[in-house]
């Protein structure tokens, strides 16, 4: 008998074994169709936000960079023309993560705590005090922007990490209390961004979920 052989045979008889006793979901992905992770966190409000992806198409994008605001566009792209060439249910996920944060944040936090020049984003030649990549125009394509993209229903994270470090270094720099910072900028993200744990934690979730991966910073 050949090794493959007795590989088949010894795998068969486990497989027979565990659904006789009614124990096939816990069988190993080489015996059966694979499903998707079903486990939960302690935040219900996060298991319900990555249970919206959903569809035959999915993808994440994740930034840990600014990148110009090509995360603020390329979603859009892969939507429109992912149901133009292969019509059906797509997802898109945003990650911002790092540095990427600052696409986050809206025009109140940007003006009072200097996020354009904290992350090095200009509007012209001066640092920004506002988020340009909230809302973006003057392409022939509609719908740009996180803003945008989170009224069309693409899911955007914030790295809670990224949070928690860039907010204390911002209340450091103005002798506030880092906690209360925090806290404002978290009110001070744009309607519909999902704080999440990390942002390499919501870059991995994701692909449990089926997620195809582009890098967007």
């Amino acid at each position: 008998m050949s090794d493959l052989t007795a590989r088949r045979e010894f795998l068969g008889s486990i497989a027979a074994t565990v659904a006789a006793a009614g124990l096939s979901s816990a069988l190993p992905s080489s015996l059966g169709a694979e499903n998707v992770p079903d486990f939960r966190s302690p935040d219900a409000a996060l298991d319900a936000w990555f249970g919206r992806i959903k569809g035959k198409h999915r993808m994440i994008f994740d930034a840990p960079e600014p990148n110009n605001g090509l995360v603020a566009i390329w979603p859009r792209v892969y939507l429109n023309t992912m149901q133009a060439t292969w019509p059906g249910e797509a997802t898109a996920v945003v990650i911002l993560r790092h540095d990427g944060l600052a696409l986050a944040l809206s025009d109140p936090i940007w003006a009072k705590y200097g996020i354009g020049e904290m992350f090095n984003i200009k509007d012209a030649a001066a640092p920004a005090r506002r988020n340009p990549y909230a809302t973006i125009t003057g392409l022939p394509i509609a719908g740009l922007g996180i803003s945008e993209l989170l009224k069309s229903g693409v899911l955007v994270g914030a790295c809670d990490v990224a949070l928690t470090i860039y907010s204390a270094g911002a209340a450091k720099k103005m002798g506030l209390e880092p906690d209360a910072v925090k806290k404002e900028w978290i009110a001070g993200l744009l309607p519909g961004v999902q704080v999440v744990p990390s942002g390499v934690l919501g870059v991995a979730r994701a692909q449990e979920l089926g997620c195809a991966y582009c890098f967007a910073g």
